[in-house]
């Protein structure tokens, strides 16, 4: 994700696609840092809360990238592979969580 900072800088300039390019920052690395966080989750709950954020923040860049190609602001052809990668995290996400979850009530049911 480090080298799609650079694509905001080719967003035209303007106040509407300044804001918008601020909140894909904002979303976009924050997917990085909490994919960070939730490998040194300290049990199974606490890595499914911070997958949780990857999930939304994954949702969020999908948006912002959405919002510029219906304003105008982009062609869907200067964001495709960045919506693709987005779309991607996001998918493996789920998969994740789902798979998580599965093991945490495999471990509950083993207990009882």
């Amino acid at each position: 994700m480090q080298y799609r900072i650079k694509e905001v800088d080719k967003l035209p300039r303007s106040l509407a696609s300044d804001v918008i390019a601020r909140q894909l920052i904002r979303s976009g690395t924050s997917i990085g840092a909490n994919y960070r966080a939730a490998c040194r989750a300290k049990s199974t709950p606490d890595m499914i809360n911070k997958m949780k954020i990857v999930e939304e923040e994954s949702d969020e860049t999908e948006y912002w990238l959405e919002l510029l190609t219906k304003a105008g602001l982009a062609p869907q052809s200067q964001i495709s592979d960045i919506y693709k990668e987005t779309d991607e995290i996001l998918a493996m996400t789920i998969a994740s969580i789902k798979t998580l979850r599965n093991r945490k009530s495999k471990i509950a049911n083993r207990k009882l």
